[in-house]
Formats: C-alpha cells, structure tokens, sequence
C-alpha cells in the first residue's frame, strides 16, 4: 500500500475527510515548488495534486490558466515536476503527491519511460484529466506495474457504466468534478448532494474527493460532511499569484490552515 492508500485509509479510520491541496510546480518559479509543497503539507493538507505546466489547459479556468503560464514562463515541464517530488521526498516531506494533468507531456516523454521516472521520483498517483477511463489502460497498466496509482475523474453526468468501469480500476480515490465547467467556477453554481457522493461511492467502490467551486473555509466544511476528500485548487492557486515576492509559501500555508480548520470544524 502507498502513501496515498495509506493516508486516505487514515483518514476515514480517523472519520474526517482529507485535504487535497492543488498547486502547479514552477509558480511563481520552480525554486519554489518543494516549500510550497511543504508548507500546505505542514499546514494539514493530506494529499498534494502537483499540477504540471501544459500549454493548453483545456479543463481549467483563467486562474489555473494563468499559473501555467507563469509557470512555464519560469521554466516549469513534467521533468521539472519529477525533480521537485525527488526533491520533496529527499527533504524528508512524505505527503503523497498526486501528478495532475494533461496526457500529452506524457505520451511525448513515452508512458514506459514516464511510469519508470514517476515511480523513481516518489510519485504515488496519476490524474490525467483528458484519458479517458476508456483508455486509461496505457498509462496505468505500465504504472500499476511500478506501484504508482491512477486517480480517475467523475462528473454529474456519469452513468453508471461509468461508475462500473472506475470500480474496476480499484482506485485509491476518485476526483468527483461537482459541476460541468471549468476550474475556478463557483460553488454555489453545483449542487453537491449527499445523495450523488453516496451512490459515487457505492457503484465505485472508493473514497470520493470532490473538488471544483472550493474557495473558501466554510466551502471546504460544508463538501466536508459529505465527501472523502475536499479538493481546492484555484483558490489556492490565487494566493500564490497575489503573494508578494518570496511570499508564496507563507500566504499558502496561511489559506491551507484556514481550510483545515474549517474542516475540523465540520
């Protein structure tokens, strides 16, 4: 078991549901990737999506967009990302990390070749938000065999094969995408019902995180009472943008706090 099998298993042993914590490596600079990494995890996220730098984020909205483009103006990639969770791991930090993004950097880099460094670097899982459960097989059956995980994605339209073909990749979470959009959209624009979350976790067999709209603490407690796992991305993403220079780490560390706190509080 891995360290992201074993944190959500903590987690619902410990009856709360765990932070996810989105943050794209290289923003504001690759630099400063691993303390950022390391003050959200010190802060009481469970569990790191460290988003790679992609050209064309399809999926996501103007705040992601523009943290990507930062980050490969700074010099962001996949290798980069790869560096940074060695890194990480080498520092001592063991939070679990999953890599989060598009297919194409993988598939340019080779799947085998990908899986084999991912698996070196200290990886514990994969998102890729545009394979398709369909398809997923090539990217996760080279690294199942390395030990690293794929988190699959589910959205209010998914039908029960759907739920059927997820439950049959054992997953160790599934990312619920609580509405039809893009990332950064508003909470209040989803309905995220206790009923949806339960028949996710029935038909998948796995914990359920659910993530877009998160913005702020009392977001985070409400998806908290219902879900596995709270996901917040842009909002966090937004702090590093608007934190002065050498300021990224502390003004994250300070946000993720808040959500934790509005968690526990549940």
């Amino acid at each position: 078991m891995n360290r992201l099998r074993q944190r959500m298993a903590a987690c619902q042993a410990a009856g709360r549901p765990a932070l996810v914590i989105y943050l794209t490596q290289g923003d504001p600079s690759p630099a400063d990737t691993v303390a950022i990494v390391r003050a959200a995890a010190d802060a009481g996220a469970d569990v790191i999506e460290l988003g790679v730098p992609f050209s064309d984020p399809s999926a996501d909205g103007p705040v992601i967009q523009a943290a990507m483009e930062r980050a490969l103006t700074a010099g962001g990639s996949l290798p980069g990302a790869l560096e940074a969770v060695a890194a990480l791991r080498k520092s001592g930090c063991d939070v679990p990390v999953v890599l989060f993004g598009y297919y194409n950097p993988l598939f340019v880099m080779g799947v085998d070749r990908f899986a084999a460094a991912a698996a070196e670097a200290g990886v514990d899982a994969v998102l890729t938000v545009d394979l398709p459960v369909e398809e997923i097989d090539e990217l996760r059956l080279p690294l199942a065999r390395r030990g690293v995980d794929v988190v699959p994605l589910l959205a209010p339209t998914s039908t029960d094969d759907r739920l059927a073909r997820v439950r049959a990749l054992a997953p160790p979470f599934v990312y619920y995408i609580s509405l039809t959009g893009v990332t950064g959209a508003a909470l209040s624009a989803a309905t995220v019902a206790a009923e949806r979350v339960d028949q996710l976790r029935r038909g998948t067999g796995a914990p359920i995180a659910v993530g877009f709209g998160i913005k702020t603490a009392a977001d985070a407690g409400a998806v908290g009472r219902i879900a596995d796992g709270v996901v917040v991305g842009s909002a966090v993403v937004s702090r590093i943008a608007s934190a002065p220079p050498g300021g990224a780490a502390a003004a994250v560390g300070a946000f993720v706090a808040e959500l934790r706190a509005g968690i526990d509080a549940r």
